[in-house]
């Protein structure tokens, strides 16, 4: 097995007290996407979308990775065939924990852009409507977060990945968000072993050759080990 392709979603970070988007009075409950996580949102009412940002970097700053990100890390460090660790989460625990190489399809909680030039840069704790690029000194500035109607990030690169992995393992995702719900589907056209690291079973486990339930910090840790000898 030379080529692996590992998708993350929100149960990776669950156990570090990041809440899923499905869980009972977290964040998202408290919110209406369409005013928080749309593009049509953010030029409704731009000062209401950075306080909620600014309010999840606050809490994800205060979070530690766990021993699923720790595992994911030493699994980067010591396969010694191609990976790429690709992931739905926008929190920076998988950096945090190690990893040298993650794409963010999703975007990252950490960085912002700029909404007419197009310019990235680490974002401060707290943003706000008046932020200049520090480009092109106009603005405005948003998160770098994908928002509902937007293309995710990377996509042709993972797509390529996908066509030629040997395993593709789906890690603490709900099966429910496209595109990454039909990853699985890609590879296992491809040709490529397909497994599910998950606490429950996901909507698409059906599509999965082999599946695994359990806390990720237990199921990652032991799965990794076994990849590794």
């Amino acid at each position: 097995m030379d080529k692996i392709v590992i998708l993350t979603g929100a149960g990776v970070s669950a156990e570090s007290g990041l809440g899923t988007f499905r869980d009972a009075g977290g964040v998202w409950t408290q919110y209406d996407l369409e005013e928080v996580a749309t593009p049509e949102g953010f030029a409704k009412n731009p000062g209401l979308v950075h306080d909620f940002y600014n309010a999840r970097r606050e809490n994800c700053k205060n979070k530690a990775p766990n021993a699923a990100h720790d595992a994911l890390a030493r699994l980067e460090r010591e396969f010694t065939g191609d990976l790429m660790l690709v992931t739905q989460n926008v929190d920076d625990l998988h950096e945090r924990a190690g990893c040298q190489n993650v794409v963010h399809m999703h975007g990252e909680l950490m960085r912002a852009r700029c909404a007419l030039c197009d310019h990235r840069y680490d974002a401060p704790l707290v943003m706000g409507v008046a932020d200049p690029c520090p480009a092109c000194e106009r603005g405005p500035t948003r998160p770098d977060i994908v928002w509902f109607g937007e293309m995710p990030f990377f996509m042709d690169d993972i797509y390529v990945a996908l066509s030629a992995a040997d395993l593709f393992v789906s890690i603490g995702t709900s099966g429910s968000v496209y595109p990454a719900a039909g990853f699985v589907q890609i590879a296992d056209a491809a040709g490529a072993d397909t497994l599910e690291l998950n606490l429950e079973p996901s909507l698409g486990i059906s599509d999965f050759a082999q599946a695994r339930q359990g806390p990720a910090t237990q199921i990652v840790p032991e799965w990794v080990a076994e990849i590794l000898g």
